[in-house]
C-alpha cells in the first residue's frame, strides 16, 4: 500500500499476482472498520520492483507527486478460491499479513454506470480479530514502514524519520484485547527472549540530529515480556529473573496491549535522581518494591515484530502504550542532538553517562555502531579470581581480579575499597564453595602473597581511574556483583573513536581497471586511490556523508579532462543517493549524496578523485552546519604567511565566541572551520561571512582581501567567504586532490599547523596514518562544537 500525493491524495493498493502487481487507487485509504466501504479504482498493472518504490515522481510525469511505502507484507487468497479467476469475475477474498493491514479483506467490482470505462471496486475489512479496535489506520500511521519518514520528509529528500509530534497509538489492535489486557489476561502470545542490542564504548558523543541521546542507567538491563496472561523478565544474557522483578511484571501485565516485548533497565532511583547499582542489589535482597523500570525500546507489539522499524518509530509506539501509566514502569525519554551538552550536564550531576542511538536504526540484537555509549567515569566488569586475607577485623583485605585476553584470564589487579561489612560477609559465603588450590591467573607473588584462590565464576563491577602500563587497575572501587554477566564474556572495553565505532560496514564494490594510472607523477593508480578511500571511509563519512556533494571526476586520470558533477544522470546506481533540492527558479533538481563506504567507492569506480560538500546536511539543506574560510595566498606568498593568517582568523573568531579548527586542503591554502548547530539560514550565514571578511580586510588591507578581482589579490591572502552560501561547496576532510602526487585534505590541531612547513605533507599512501591520527586524543574532538552563529 503506497500513500500517493498526486493531483489528489490517495492510496495505491497492490497485490502480486501472476508475476505483476494488480493495482487499485483507494481514494480514502483503507479502514479496519467492516462498516466502511472504500472506493478502489482499478489502475494499470505495475512491475514487481515498483512494490518497493518510495520517493517523488517529477511533476508533469504520469503519477507525479510524493509516494510513501505506507504498508507491505504478504497475502493469501481464501482457501479454495483461484484469485486469477475470481479477479476476472469481479471479486477477491484474501488475508493480509502486513505491518498495518491484517486479517481478512474482501474486494468486489461495481457495475459500471452509463458509459464508464474504468473499473470501480470496493475494498472492505471482513469481521475478524483484527477488525474494529484502532480503525483509523490512515490517521494513526503517518510514516513509512520502510524509512520511517513522513510525506513531507520524503518530499524534502530527508533519509530518516525525525523527531516530532505526539506519539500515536500502536498498530491495529484486536478489539477483544483491551478489556482482557486490563485484567492481565490478554489473548496475545507471550513473546520469547530476544538477544539484546548493546552499545559500543566511544570517546565522545556523536554530533548531529541523526542521533538521539538517553541517560545511561546504573542498573540491570532487562527485557519484560507480557502476553497470554503471563509475564517474564529476562537479563541481557537470557536468564529468567521473573521472581526478582515480580512487581514490575505485574505492572506491565496491566498495559493495554495484547502482547509486548519491552527493552529497558531495572534500577533504584536515589533521592537526588541518580540511579545506583549498589542500591539495586540491596533492594533485590530486602525491598524489591522500590525497584523502578525505565523502558527505552519496544521489540514486539501484539504479535508484530518491530525490530525492523526505525528506532524513533519504535519509541513512539512505546510512549503510546505507556501514556498515562503511573507506577514504577516508566518511559525513558530522550533528546535529539546536543549530545555533548547533555553529557556535560549529566557528568556535573554525578550521573553515569549518555547512550546515543541513531534515530533511523533498526534493532540489531548485537553490539553495533548504531548504539554507542559515552561514560562520565570509567567502570566495567572483572572476574573475581581470589581474595587476600585481612590483618584487621574485616573478612578480607581485597578481591583479586582477572580479565579475558587472548583466550585466557589475565591478572588485572586487586580492589580493596567500596565494600560494606555486610557485603564482605556475603561475598565470603558466596566464594567459600568455589575455593581451589591453584590460581587461574599468573600474578606477581609479591602482590598475591597469602591469597585464597577461587574458581573463575563470579563477576564484579569495578570503577577505576585508569590502567597502568602493566595493565593493572589504578584506584579501583568495588560497586557490586554482576549476576547477569558471564565470566567468559568479560574483556577490557576500549573507547573507540566515534567515527570508527559508528561507521557503516565495509564496501563490497568492485573497482575495475585498478592498474590505470590516475596520477602520472609517481604512477599512482585507480586501485591505490580506491584502497585509500576504503581505508579512510570510517573517518571521512562523518564529514562527507549525508550532505549534498559535488564530485571532481577524471575518468582518464588527473592529467586528462576533468569535470565537476553534482547531479546524477542515472549512471551511479543505488549506492550513491539522491536528494531533491529546490533551485533558484523554483524547480527541483536531484543532488548527489553518500552515506556508506559503498557510495564512496562507487564514485571512485566512476572516476572520482575529489569530494566537495555543501555546508549543510541533507536533514535540512537550508541551515548551515559550519562556516568555512578558505585562505588562498597570492603566488608570491609562502606557506608561513598562510599559517599566520589562519591563526589571526582563529583569534578574531574566538573573540566572537566561535571555536575553530584548521585543515590543510592539499593545495596551497588552509581552511579555518567553525562548526555550527544548524539554526541560521543561508542569507544570514553568507552575510556574516562577508562582513567578517571585509572587516579583516579593512583592519589589514595590505595583508588581506575579500575581493574576487585578481588584481586586488596581488601580494595578499584572499579570504574566500563564498563557501558560505547556499549551493557552494568546500573540499571534504580526507578527500584526495587532483594535483601532482595525489595530496589529501587533512584535519590538524593548531599546534600541528604551527609546526607545519608545507601544505601538501600527506598523500593517498597515508591512509593508515590518517586512521591512527583520527583515533588520537588530540584530534578526537576535531570539528565538533555546539555553537550558534554570533551577531556581527
Amino acid at each position: 500500500m503506497q500513500k500517493h500525493a498526486a493531483t489528489r491524495l490517495h492510496y495505491d493498493f497492490r497485490l502480486e499476482l501472476d508475476g505483476t502487481l494488480v493495482s487499485w487507487a483507494v481514494t480514502r485509504g483503507p479502514s479496519a472498520n467492516p462498516d466502511d466501504k472504500r472506493l478502489a479504482v482499478r489502475t494499470e498493472d505495475h512491475p514487481l520492483d515498483y512494490a518497493r518504490f518510495e520517493g517523488t515522481i517529477p511533476k508533469g510525469e504520469y503519477g507525479g507527486g510524493t509516494v510513501m511505502l505506507w504498508d507491505n507484507g504478504t497475502w493469501d487468497p481464501v482457501p479454495g478460491k483461484d484469485p486469477t479467476k475470481t479477479l476476472a469475475e469481479g471479486h477477491l477474498h484474501f488475508t493480509l499479513h502486513g505491518r498495518r493491514m491484517k486479517g481478512e479483506w474482501i474486494m468486489f467490482r461495481l457495475k459500471p454506470r452509463g458509459k464508464e470505462k474504468g473499473e470501480n471496486w470496493i475494498l472492505r475489512k471482513v469481521e475478524d480479530e483484527f477488525a474494529g479496535g484502532s480503525d483509523d489506520l490512515i490517521g494513526i500511521h503517518l510514516t513509512s514502514v520502510d524509512s520511517g519518514r513522513t510525506m513531507e520528509e520524503i518530499a524534502a529528500g530527508e533519509p530518516i524519520r525525525r523527531q516530532g509530534g505526539k506519539a500515536k497509538a500502536p498498530a491495529t489492535t484486536p478489539k477483544s484485547s483491551t478489556a482482557a489486557a486490563r485484567k492481565g489476561k490478554n489473548k496475545g502470545k507471550l513473546p520469547p527472549f530476544q538477544p539484546v542490542q548493546l552499545a559500543a564504548l566511544v570517546d565522545h558523543v556523536p554530533p548531529g540530529d541523526r542521533w538521539l541521546h538517553e541517560l545511561k542507567y546504573d542498573g540491570y538491563r532487562t527485557l519484560i515480556a507480557v502476553g497470554g496472561g503471563e509475564g517474564r523478565a529476562y537479563t541481557r544474557s537470557g536468564l529468567d529473573w521473573s521472581d526478582r522483578f515480580a512487581d514490575i511484571i505485574t505492572e506491565a501485565a496491566q498495559l493495554d496491549v495484547g502482547s509486548a516485548l519491552i527493552d529497558g533497565e531495572a534500577v533504584v532511583t536515589l533521592p537526588d535522581g541518580r540511579t545506583s547499582f549498589q542500591a539495586l542489589q540491596a533492594a533485590l535482597k530486602d525491598n524489591p518494591g522500590t525497584i523502578d523500570y525505565f523502558a527505552f525500546d519496544l521489540l514486539e507489539l501484539n504479535g508484530e515484530d518491530l525490530t525492523s522499524l526505525p528506532l524513533i518509530e519504535r519509541k513512539e509506539k512505546l510512549a503510546s502504550i505507556l501514556e498515562g501509566h503511573k507506577g514504577r514502569l516508566r518511559y525513558s525519554d530522550h533528546i535529539v542532538g546536543n549530545g555533548e551538552k547533555l553529557l556535560t550536564s549529566f557528568c556535573e550531576a554525578g550521573l553515569e553517562g549518555v547512550i546515543s542511538k541513531r534515530v533511523d536504526a533498526r534493532y540489531s540484537g548485537s553490539r553495533s555502531g548504531s548504539w554507542v555509549k559515552t561514560k562520565c567515569i570509567r567502570r566495567q566488569e572483572f572476574v573475581i579470581v581470589g581474595w587476600t586475607p585481612s590483618d584487621k577485623q574485616r573478612g578480607f583485605r581485597s578481591l583479586l581480579l582477572g580479565v579475558n585476553e587472548d583466550g585466557k584470564l589475565r591478572y588485572a589487579g586487586k580492589v580493596g575499597t567500596g565494600f560494606t561489612g555486610d557485603e564482605i560477609e556475603r561475598l565470603l559465603e558466596i566464594m567459600a564453595p568455589l575455593a581451589r588450590k591453584e590460581p587461574t591467573v599468573q600474578a606477581p607473588r609479591s602482590a598475591v602473597r597469602g591469597a585464597h584462590w577461587i574458581e573463575a565464576k563470579l563477576v564484579a563491577e569495578i570503577a577505576y581511574l585508569e590502567f597502568t602500563d602493566e595493565g593493572l587497575l589504578r584506584h579501583p572501587s568495588y560497586l557490586g556483583l554482576r549476576e547477569d554477566k558471564k565470566p567468559e564474556a568479560v574483556v577490557i572495553e576500549k573507547e573507540a573513536p566515534v567515527a570508527v565505532a559508528t561507521a557503516a560496514p565495509a564496501s563490497t564494490v568492485k573497482v575495475s581497471n585498478r592498474d590505470r594510472v590516475i596520477f602520472p607523477e609517481g604512477k599512482l593508480t585507480k586501485g591505490q586511490l580506491a584502497d585509500y578511500y576504503e581505508v579512510v571511509a570510517p573517518i571521512m563519512l562523518p564529514w562527507a556523508g549525508s550532505r549534498p556533494i559535488s564530485l571532481v571526476r577524471c575518468p582518464q586520470g588527473r592529467a586528462k579532462k576533468c569535470f565537476f558533477q553534482k547531479h546524477d544522470a542515472g549512471s551511479f546506481g543505488d549506492d550513491v543517493k539522491h536528494i531533491g533540492i529546490r533551485e533558484k527558479d523554483g524547480h527541483e533538481e536531484a543532488y548527489l549524496f553518500i552515506d556508506a563506504p559503498a557510495g564512496l567507492l562507487t564514485c571512485v569506480q566512476m572516476g572520482t578523485i575529489e569530494f566537495h560538500g555543501w555546508g549543510a546536511r541533507i536533514e535540512d539543506v537550508e541551515k548551515a552546519d559550519r562556516l568555512v574560510f578558505d585562505l588562498d595566498p597570492d603566488e608570491g606568498l609562502g606557506f608561513k604567511e598562510v599559517v599566520s593568517a589562519a591563526f589571526n582568523m582563529r583569534d578574531l573568531l574566538g573573540e566572537m565566541g566561535l571555536t575553530t579548527f584548521p585543515m590543510v586542503t592539499g593545495g596551497k591554502g588552509v581552511h579555518v572551520i567553525a562548526p555550527l548547530t544548524p539554526s541560521a539560514e543561508w542569507r544570514v550565514v553568507k552575510d556574516f561571512a562577508h562582513r567578517f571578511a571585509q572587516a579583516v580586510e579593512q583592519a589589514q588591507p595590505d595583508r588581506y582581501t575579500a575581493a574576487l578581482s585578481k588584481s586586488r589579490r596581488t601580494g595578499r591572502i584572499f579570504i574566500d567567504y563564498l563557501r558560505n552560501q547556499r549551493g557552494a561547496t568546500a573540499v571534504m576532510p580526507y578527500s584526495a586532490r587532483s594535483r601532482e602526487f595525489a595530496p589529501i585534505a587533512v584535519p590538524l590541531t593548531w599546534d600541528e599547523l604551527h609546526d607545519l612547513d608545507k601544505p601538501s605533507h600527506w598523500h593517498i599512501g597515508d591512509g593508515a596514518e590518517m586512521l591512527k591520527r583520527a583515533s588520537s586524543k588530540n584530534l578526537a574532538h576535531w570539528g565538533r562544537a555546539d555553537q550558534l552563529l554570533p551577531d556581527l
